[in-house]
């Protein structure tokens, strides 16, 4: 089939899982032998003349990467403003990519892409497939209170009734969108994230130096990896790390990844009294990655809303034992009890005691991580993903949505 994919990140621009996914989604599609163009953006705050539109061959996928237009607009500051100018310029360079070819179908992942995939959808009147990755009430804990709270909801619950077929991560984000959207669950197809099946080992060597770099003392390792925003629970965290250092003296966590809670977590380190005992070190490289992973007592996903989990299989594929929250996908990543050990999210006793099990008996946490790695090429393999979506893609039709108006936006929680 002739597939044309939208999304705002795909590599080298990544903001989060979604760059990943749609990265490996489109190069397992092309190695099955379907023709993949994947149109997205060069990199927030670029140009035409430092950053001029692309249309390249990569790994088997035709890539037209849009350049910004001259308008000053900045993501974090005019997200409605800029998500539109990103539209339009993808609209442009589809359309000039339908005078030459002719997709089977639209793939649009997440809000952002919504005007430019219904457009062209439209343009070239073939069925409109969405996967929501994400949900602003999701991330916000139910709560659309603030004018762009609502914006971004009534934007993804068009795409949500504009789609002709549904895919979600998760079980947990099925009915996360059925409930918000007013959608029918049957018609949502849920397909899991994946994991390529890279080489995670590393020298020893590199292991027991990010050991002696961030434990010099040997005592307890513990690990988050992941953006630093609010829904990913990192504040839980560092309240358990309080309480665990008081079972065992000397526990430390390194904090890799960056995000808009980085000072806040900081400040509350430093209430807490753990700041020394935190290493927050921003963004690390593959390699870097693998090795704290690796030299690792425990990868701790404390999450509050976490439509999959992506960083949970890549701790599982380096062989590190598990403590995650059961937010979201996680639950279903996560088997508590055989492939790590899980909590409610926000529940801070329960996440001390989570990690207090994997301290005090490393030896079942190896073999918790040993099974969890083992499940990685049965459940979560992109050959077998690819396929599955290529099977939504062939029973996809162009749907009569009829006239759809502004949705209603709860008053209160929109989970209550």
């Amino acid at each position: 089939m002739r597939v044309l994919m939208l999304s705002w990140e795909y590599p080298p621009v990544v903001v989060g899982g979604l760059g990943r996914h749609v990265h490996a989604i489109a190069r397992h599609l092309a190695a099955a032998g379907h023709e993949v163009v994947v149109l997205c953006r060069h990199e927030a705050g670029t140009d035409a003349v430092t950053h001029p539109t692309e249309d390249a061959g990569h790994e088997g996928v035709r890539v037209i990467r849009v350049a910004e237009d001259p308008t000053h607009l900045v993501f974090e500051q005019d997200l409605v403003a800029w998500t539109l100018a990103m539209g339009h310029g993808m609209i442009r360079a589809g359309l000039s990519l339908l005078r030459e070819w002719r997709p089977d179908v639209v793939h649009a992942h997440d809000w952002l892409v919504t005007h430019p995939a219904v457009a062209l959808s439209e343009q070239a009147r073939v069925p409109l497939v969405a996967t929501l990755h994400a949900t602003e009430a999701g991330r916000h804990s139910g709560w659309l209170s603030q004018p762009l709270n609502q914006q971004v909801h009534s934007v993804e619950w068009w795409l949500a009734n504009r789609a002709d077929a549904l895919i979600t991560c998760s079980s947990a984000m099925r009915a996360e969108a059925s409930h918000l959207f007013d959608v029918d669950p049957t018609t949502i197809t849920v397909i899991h994230n994946g994991i390529e099946p890279r080489d995670w080992r590393i020298p020893p060597r590199a292991v027991r130096a990010a050991r002696a770099e961030h434990s010099p003392d040997g005592a307890p390792l513990l690990l988050f990896f992941g953006r630093l925003e609010w829904e990913k629970g990192v504040h839980d965290l560092v309240a358990a790390l309080a309480r665990v250092r008081k079972s065992h003296p000397g526990t430390r966590l390194v904090v890799a990844g960056r995000g808009s809670q980085t000072t806040a977590l900081e400040e509350l380190s430093r209430k807490l009294r753990v700041r020394r005992a935190i290493s927050f070190v921003g963004h690390l490289s593959d390699t870097e990655l693998v090795a704290a992973l690796c030299a690792a007592d425990a990868v701790v996903l404390p999450s509050r809303y976490e439509p999959f989990g992506i960083v949970a299989l890549e701790a599982a594929a380096a062989g590190a034992p598990l403590v995650a929250s059961t937010a979201g996908g996680l639950g279903e990543v996560v088997v508590e009890g055989e492939t790590g050990l899980s909590f409610p999210p926000g529940d801070v006793d329960a996440l001390t005691t989570a990690i207090r099990r994997v301290l005090n008996d490393p030896a079942a946490a190896r073999k918790r991580a040993r099974v969890a790695k083992n499940r990685l090429p049965i459940d979560f393999d992109w050959a077998r993903i690819a396929e599955a979506t290529a099977a939504v893609y062939r029973e996809a039709v162009v749907r009569e949505h009829g006239v759809l108006g502004r949705p209603k936006i709860a008053s209160g929680n929109a989970f209550a």
